[in-house]
């Protein structure tokens, strides 16, 4: 990819303010957390170039990307760079504030997208809230808002849920809790778990649900696959996706909130339900009760006990 235009290879010089500037994005005693690019280089702003030559101090997730960012913008780190990684940054976090306390400028780098959106940096943030030392953003490129943006799915309400845990019970169980979110989801997944994950996806929100399966962003082979939950898992068999990716789901309709809301079905609701059903469509009751139990998880994503619906049920057939 192209660099970036127009700009000094030196050391940014800008004027002093009564604030203690040395140019207009570059501030004494003050931690910047900044946006870098996720995919496509010309995204970088103009702010994080001066960032970059001008801060005191870089703190990044990986200090060989940082400087291969720094090689594509054709810019040079001017200040002092350290490793600040998922390891190290509680262990990290004190000392770089106490540089910034004494008027360093400290930027906070990841390897792609803002610090502390499933990057580190929120150890940082928290311990220059406590320490009443100041924090701002330089923001930029967003994995989750331009995979909300480009889903066609509504976006005036959502909420973002990271990756989604790895093992497969850990994460019905998590998806479970999230059957009557009524918000549009936002959700990470990565390459050699995408087929489970759809699949569990599928069991828990049904295959009608609309979705977006966003890769590659801002890159030459950017794709958006949209569709149903069900179309985007046989799509996923017959064009298996790579790199990382961010999933766009659709909220629950009301009616399904209320459905699914774990609140309104208690162990004795869900007896009269699942008698209910073995009735009209010839089930044995456990049978009926196993089918309730994993259409009305509880609050927490675990299931009721069946073994309780199971005497509510033929308590409620005995006194029939």
């Amino acid at each position: 990819m192209s660099s970036m235009n127009g700009r000094s290879d030196g050391h940014i010089q800008g004027r002093e303010s009564h604030a203690g500037s040395i140019s207009p994005s570059v501030s004494r005693g003050t931690v910047v957390l900044a946006a870098t690019p996720i995919g496509n280089v010309a995204d970088a702003s103009t702010r994080l170039v001066e960032l970059l030559q001008s801060a005191d101090l870089v703190a990044a997730e990986d200090t060989r990307r940082l400087y291969d960012l720094a090689n594509r913008l054709g810019v040079r780190v001017g200040g002092k760079v350290m490793a600040y990684h998922d390891h190290n940054e509680r262990r990290m976090a004190d000392p770089i504030l106490d540089q910034v306390r004494d008027g360093a400028c400290a930027l906070v780098v990841s390897d792609a997208g803002m610090p502390t959106i499933n990057d580190p940096g929120m150890a940082i943030v928290r311990r220059a809230i406590e320490r009443g030392i100041p924090v701002t953003c330089a923001p930029g490129p967003s994995a989750v808002l331009d995979a909300l943006a480009l889903s066609g799915l509504p976006t005036d309400r959502f909420c973002y849920e990271g990756f989604l845990p790895r093992r497969h019970q850990e994460r019905l169980r998590h998806l479970r809790t999230l059957r009557s979110e009524e918000r549009t989801m936002v959700f990470y997944e990565t390459p050699h778990r995408i087929d489970q994950a759809m699949q569990d996806l599928q069991e828990v929100f049904g295959p009608d649900r609309l979705m977006a399966l966003c890769r590659e962003l801002t890159k030459e082979h950017e794709q958006i696959r949209r569709g149903t939950v069900g179309e985007i898992v046989r799509s996923l068999q017959e064009d298996p996706p790579r790199g990382e990716m961010v999933l766009v789901v659709a909220g629950a309709s009301a009616l399904e909130a209320r459905l699914n809301d774990p609140e309104a079905m208690d162990d004795r609701r869900l007896a009269v339900l699942a008698r209910d059903l073995a009735r009209t469509e010839g089930l044995r009751l456990k049978e009926a009760i196993a089918r309730v139990a994993a259409e009305h998880p509880l609050a927490d994503g675990s299931l009721p006990n069946r073994k309780r619906i199971y005497a509510l049920a033929v308590q409620e057939d005995e006194e029939d």
